[in-house]
């Protein structure tokens, strides 16, 4: 069976994969234009969560750039990546295909359609709760594509990935050109959208932290609470019913698991593609194909691979590059790879 593959033990990889993930963030927290130490850092954050005064040689300075602009931006950096690595470890393993994710499925793109939707809106001068307008919106835009890409789909009574992806394809397609209008609508201010597009976490707030982190545990915990359906649903869809998975329902409830991850992701950071397409692909190669192991690590590399490229462009790069842009230039390669890969083993593109 496939869940029998030998593999390093979960345990032993999930606590390494955590311990790594707290160093990185503790050290992401120090680098920046302004330089802080990691003792500082420490104490910094220990007063602000026991809301004690900062004790004497800490700057205020520092302080405040600590706690309120690059702890949230390094959390939702971790949160987006980790969102992002479990819904395309949900695509994946319902699709059985390593070239689908919320990215190649159009479900990214729809989301940006619909939070770029309140943008103009609110350039145009209509009043509208950002905080609460834009994950709605962007959640909105993310179901109607899927909708729209499964009745497209509909045809292929299988419903395979072939017909997903194509159709995903065809609507990201389509609505790239909607938000290109949207674009045009918005004249001078173009500027934010654009940025935007190009996926950034410049703006994380505590807000967006608030918005994040229960969305991450609700949706990882229901792709492990379904991880072992998943494992059984690899065997195909007549082995599955026979041994009692309901495959209509299990994909109806994943797939909405998983768009709803990519809409907040979305939401807050703008398209940052390909992290959910790298980061199980590189998992299953680690760890085997157990969805029970892949998914809650999916969540940790997720969110360590996009903590390391959101401090890399924050604090390394002499200038800024929005991050959708520097991940794009990663995994547009590692799809190109893959592709080939699975070209020459015999296997059809998708």
């Amino acid at each position: 069976m496939l869940i029998n593959r030998k593999s390093p033990s979960a345990t032993t990889i999930t606590l390494l994969l955590t311990a790594i993930l707290l160093g990185a963030v503790a050290l992401a927290a120090t680098l920046g234009f302004l330089k802080v130490s990691i003792i500082d850092v420490a104490t910094i954050l220990l007063a602000k969560l026991t809301h004690q005064p900062l004790p004497g040689g800490i700057d205020s300075v520092a302080a405040t750039v600590v706690a309120d602009v690059r702890m949230p931006r390094i959390l939702a950096a971790v949160l987006v990546g980790g969102m992002l690595g479990v819904s395309g470890a949900i695509f994946q393993a319902i699709l059985l295909n390593p070239l689908a994710d919320s990215y190649t499925l159009g479900i990214s793109t729809g989301a940006a359609f619909g939070a770029s939707l309140v943008i103009v809106l609110q350039i145009f001068g209509l009043t509208l709760p950002s905080g609460v307008s834009v994950p709605i919106f962007a959640f909105g835009g993310a179901i109607g594509t899927l909708a729209v890409v499964l009745f497209l789909a509909s045809g292929d009574r299988r419903l395979s990935s072939t017909s997903l992806i194509l159709a995903g394809v065809i609507v990201a397609a389509i609505l790239s050109a909607a938000i290109g209008f949207l674009k045009f609508l918005a004249d001078e201010q173009v500027g934010i959208i654009i940025f935007w597009l190009m996926g950034s976490l410049s703006g994380a707030s505590w807000q967006n932290i608030l918005l994040l982190a229960p969305t991450a545990l609700l949706g990882t915990m229901v792709a492990l609470f379904y991880s072992r359906d998943l494992n059984i649903m690899a065997t195909g869809d007549r082995a599955a019913t026979s041994l009692g998975v309901h495959t209509v329902r299990l994909r109806t409830i994943l797939l909405t698991t998983g768009t709803l991850m990519t809409a907040m992701a979305v939401s807050v950071s703008g398209i940052i593609g390909f992290v959910g397409l790298i980061v199980p692909h590189m998992l299953r190669h680690l760890v085997g194909p157990d969805n029970r192991r892949l998914v809650p690590l999916s969540f940790f590399t997720g969110g360590f691979l996009l903590l390391f490229a959101d401090t890399l462009t924050r604090a390394v790069l002499p200038v800024e590059v929005p991050i959708g842009v520097l991940t794009a230039l990663l995994g547009g390669p590692f799809f190109c790879i893959l592709f080939k890969k699975r070209q020459r083993n015999g296997a059809t593109a998708f």
